[in-house]
């Protein structure tokens, strides 16, 4: 079994790198299709994003492509927003968490097939701070509800809405799971929510740690592959994860 979440966790860490995202959604069903329950599988979620994200995070401010101020005001929306949403997780009955967590990647996948190719002479738009922090805010409930990274939603908002391109939009998607997913971790470490699981520490960071040697090799794919092929994978990639919960939810 701990081979097993290794080898989980390293692809999740790549896919986290080149997409930009937490990777609880496509580890989440993962799990789940493994044998863990729905609440199990979001904390061991949330602690693989909190490393991955600042791993990730950390090497794009190195490589001077991640907009700090911007993601700052979303980051701290996502905080409070996600200090509510870890509350609902704790009340929701797990059929309605997967229901949910089904309808947000449907309409990250429509969101994002249908949004325009990426004009690089088109400059990404700008809005107000208090928009960023209302947008962080609504996304952190989202996010820690469903034991979700966020950027399966933001990533939408800002190629559909905002012109960003999908790889610009991943750095930026990243950099707001580090706020989400530590607000969701240090919330669910007060609360004891690993004692109530009786989840083994051992399968927690086997897939967590390996998580953050996979996002350094996800964001050297994500460079190197242009923004039209870097579009085409996320929607694969959300198509994948659709899959995985129609298996679970419904058969």
């Amino acid at each position: 079994m701990i081979i097993e979440l290794i080898a989980v966790g390293l692809f999740v860490g790549v896919i986290s790198g080149f997409f930009g995202v937490g990777g609880g959604m496509l580890l989440n069903p993962i799990l789940l299709t493994i044998g863990f329950d729905i609440k199990s599988a979001i904390a061991i979620s949330v602690v693989q994003m909190v490393l991955s994200s600042i791993n990730g995070s950390y090497i794009n401010y190195k490589k001077g492509i991640l907009a700090i101020n911007d993601g700052i005001w979303v980051g701290i929306g996502g905080i409070l927003g996600a200090i509510l949403g870890s509350y609902f997780t704790d009340i929701m009955s797990p059929n309605t968490l997967k229901i949910t967590l089904f309808s947000i990647t449907l309409f990250a996948l429509l969101r994002i097939y249908f949004s325009k190719p990426y004009d690089e002479n088109r400059e990404a738009k700008k809005i107000a701070s208090y928009l960023l922090f209302f947008i962080g805010f609504f996304i952190g409930v989202i996010a820690m509800m469903l034991g979700i990274g966020g950027s399966v939603l933001l990533m939408p908002i800002l190629v559909g809405f905002l012109h960003y391109s999908t790889k610009n939009a991943a750095t930026a998607g990243l950099f707001f799971v580090v706020f989400s997913s530590l607000t969701g971790l240090i919330y669910r470490v007060l609360n004891n929510t690993f004692d109530k699981l009786h989840l083994n520490i051992e399968v927690v960071l086997a897939v967590a740690v390996s998580a953050i040697f996979g996002v350094v090799i996800g964001i050297k794919f994500k460079d190197r592959v242009s923004h039209e092929w870097h579009k085409k994978l996320l929607v694969l990639m959300y198509l994948v994860i659709l899959a995985l919960l129609i298996r679970k939810i419904w058969f």
